[in-house]
């Protein structure tokens, strides 16, 4: 399996996790938000670690990082960097107006059974059945299986369908609204106050879709950075209203990691039953 690959299967197998309970978290944070003019550049850090926003266990994967300029077209990250706990790259902002920078993936995870022996597809990896041992292990090295690998007699399939999106705003100049357009697709963060528009003591309000709908009662965790700084995290559990609309008073200046997850019954993929969602933001407050 490719050290990608891993990732990817890492980050998919963290959405089965609440945020509020998780030991580890992805996140990606911006040297800031608010950038004049268009000769500026934004650093970021990517990364999957205990303590937001401190690299302390994995690094992010920077070929999955996406850019979005300011009129919706793709743009580029520069100078990317790998080391041992983070990934590192810039992005520079040479248009006016708000860019987005993150990462979209999908995938299936579960499981399924051949002859009592249970294999994982997405997950640990392995051979095709036909070439399995009596034990099942997967053989070292090994890609994982695929929904295409379950053969017709299999038993007890299990599929799970997982949405990740994992984004930041950043704004040269004056905000803009076009990369906050969404598609209609599994969960989205669809805010009313704009992202990089956020003042400590006042309050902001951000809308969640599912599938273009709003997403009444949407469990969603807001962290503030430097928890290694303090003796409690700090977390706030809220949920967003009929409308699927959160409204966010924020107690101080600083970065904030926002996460909200979401399971239905409304999986697309071939056998999947059912399908787990999440999303994932840092959002920069300043102060007044």
């Amino acid at each position: 399996m490719t050290l990608s690959r891993t990732r990817l299967l890492i980050a998919a197998a963290l959405l089965s996790v609440p945020a509020a309970v998780s030991a580890h978290r992805m996140w990606l944070l911006p040297s800031g938000t608010l950038f004049s003019g268009t000769d500026s550049w934004v650093t970021v850090d990517s990364a999957i670690s205990n303590d937001l926003f401190y690299p302390d266990h994995f690094p992010g994967r920077i070929e999955q990082v996406k850019v979005w300029q300011p009129d919706g077209t793709p743009g580029r990250i520069q100078n990317g960097a790998t080391g041992r706990y983070r990934s590192v790259f810039d992005v520079a902002l040479d248009k006016p107006g708000t860019w987005k920078i993150g990462t979209e993936m999908s995938g299936v995870m579960g499981s399924f059974k051949i002859d009592g022996v249970e294999k994982r597809v997405g997950g640990r990896g392995g051979p095709p059945p036909a070439m399995a041992g009596q034990s099942g292990r997967p053989a070292a090295g090994t890609p994982p299986l695929t929904v295409a690998d379950i053969p017709a007699n299999a038993t007890d399939v299990q599929l799970t369908e997982t949405w990740s999106r994992n984004e930041i705003f950043v704004t040269a100049g004056a905000p803009t609204t076009t990369v906050l357009k969404t598609t209609g697709k599994g969960l989205e963060f669809a805010p009313i106050t704009h992202p990089d528009g956020l003042v400590a003591g006042e309050t902001a309000r951000f809308r969640f879709l599912v599938d273009g709908k709003p997403a009444p009662n949407l469990k969603v965790t807001l962290v503030p950075g430097g928890k290694r700084y303090r003796d409690a995290e700090g977390a706030r559990e809220l949920t967003t209203g009929a409308d699927g609309v959160l409204a966010i008073e924020w107690p101080a200046a600083g970065m904030y990691w926002l996460n909200a997850t979401l399971t239905d019954s409304h999986a697309t993929l071939p056998r999947a039953t059912q399908r787990r969602m999440s999303y994932s933001t840092t959002l920069e407050v300043m102060t007044p």
